[in-house]
């Protein structure tokens, strides 16, 4: 399944949450799904994000929606990045990076100079089911910056109710 595109209905997939549990995209599809992509757990610009998440998560859930953060880290890493940083969503574990890899985020990053392949932070918001069943995707954010990204995403979920 390619990355889809605005309008295209999304796949379902199934991911180990931090606890080891199956989630999978259609146990939301009432709502409205926030699914980040992020490189690593615990490195700065990710803890920056998803501690975002984390504190917008109160208006985001009263606005109905869902959050998913998804790295190549494995469920162990998870759960640690998890605990550390008091995260309230599940963290999925994709570490042999299958969704990744079908939803074409690794690219080239320059990093101190050098250039290396890598996760590209990316968040996918996609809409409630509509009437045959299908969630389709509402807005993609490419190469996110991770100040402020959480507020930004809060504002079209609001703007989308």
């Amino acid at each position: 399944m390619p990355a889809p595109n605005v309008g295209d209905a999304v796949q379902n997939f199934t991911l180990k949450n931090q606890d080891g549990q199956d989630v999978s995209l259609s146990d939301y599809a009432a709502s409205p799904v926030i699914l980040f992509f992020y490189p690593r757990a615990d490195t700065p610009g990710c803890t920056i994000e998803a501690c975002g998440f984390r504190d917008t998560f109160a208006k985001l859930q009263a606005a109905g929606a869902v959050v998913l953060g998804i790295s190549r880290d494995d469920v162990k890493s998870q759960k640690k990045f998890a605990v550390k940083y008091d995260l309230q969503y599940p963290l999925l574990a994709d570490p042999d990076m299958k969704l990744i890899d079908e939803w074409d985020l690794v690219k080239p990053k320059n990093m101190y100079g050098k250039l290396v392949k890598g996760v590209e932070r990316t968040t996918y918001v996609i809409a409630p089911a509509d009437k045959d069943g299908k969630q389709r995707l509402l807005h993609v954010y490419s190469k996110v910056k991770p100040e402020g990204h959480a507020e930004e995403v809060l504002a079209l979920i609001e703007a989308n109710k």
